[in-house]
């Protein structure tokens, strides 16, 4: 960004509240710790999620059982869940026929601590995943623990923390969408991943933004120039 441009884009910061999605980074050393917007926490019954257009947290869906988010989860900006993605998924899962889901890339983020709502920014450290898949789409989540948690955040790999918290997340999302007349489940798990593999997947979710929706900075910069 040249020199001239600077003061402006940070008086627009200054302005304007960024777009969660579009207008965050993922993290100046992502994916060793990651930007996370949080959409959701355990204590919410009903299921909120970003408006792609405004920015904003919507109502997505009241939670129709009792079963509730076991940690806080929202998604991870400037990533995004197209080719890249769904190659890399269908080729761990033994898969053909996969297309991204066009969302940003989720995230759990574990604590001990209670976070009474959502809404709100942290960073995050990625220590694995779910290889998900939501019909032919994949829709992997990564978990990450919270920078600085007392508990968690000496956990380096999935494979540190107790089994009882994995199963625990792993049961939510299996069963988060079903419908009591729903035959077959929508959604599927086809394996668990560690840290490195969670790596990768973000890589490829960043590469997929910056060929879906490019450089915003460097578009906005280059209107301002002109």
């Amino acid at each position: 960004m040249k020199h001239g441009i600077e003061p402006i884009w940070n008086l627009m910061g200054l302005l304007f509240k960024p777009h969660p999605w579009h207008g965050l980074p993922a993290g100046k050393n992502a994916p060793d710790m990651v930007t996370a917007f949080i959409e959701i926490v355990p204590t919410d019954t009903v299921k909120y999620e970003i408006d792609k257009e405004s920015g904003y947290l919507k109502v997505d869906r009241p939670q129709r059982y009792s079963s509730t988010v076991p940690s806080m989860y929202g998604l991870i900006p400037k990533t995004y869940c197209g080719d890249r993605v769904a190659e890399f998924s269908a080729l761990k899962a033994g898969k053909s026929k996969v297309v991204g889901d066009g969302d940003p890339l989720d995230i759990c983020v574990l604590s001990e601590k209670t976070i009474t709502h959502g809404n709100i920014i942290l960073e995050a450290k990625p220590i694995g995943g779910f290889r998900m898949f939501d019909g032919d789409e994949a829709d992997d989540k990564i978990i990450a623990v919270l920078k600085g948690d007392a508990m968690y955040y000496g956990f380096n790999d999935i494979s540190d923390v107790p089994h009882s918290v994995i199963e625990r997340l792993r049961h939510y999302f299996l069963t988060y969408k079903e419908m009591p007349d729903q035959e077959l489940p929508q959604c599927e798990i086809s394996h668990i991943y560690g840290r490195e593999e969670a790596h990768e997947v973000i890589r490829h979710s960043m590469e997929d933004y910056n060929d879906r929706f490019g450089n915003i900075e460097e578009i906005l910069s280059s209107l301002l120039r002109e």
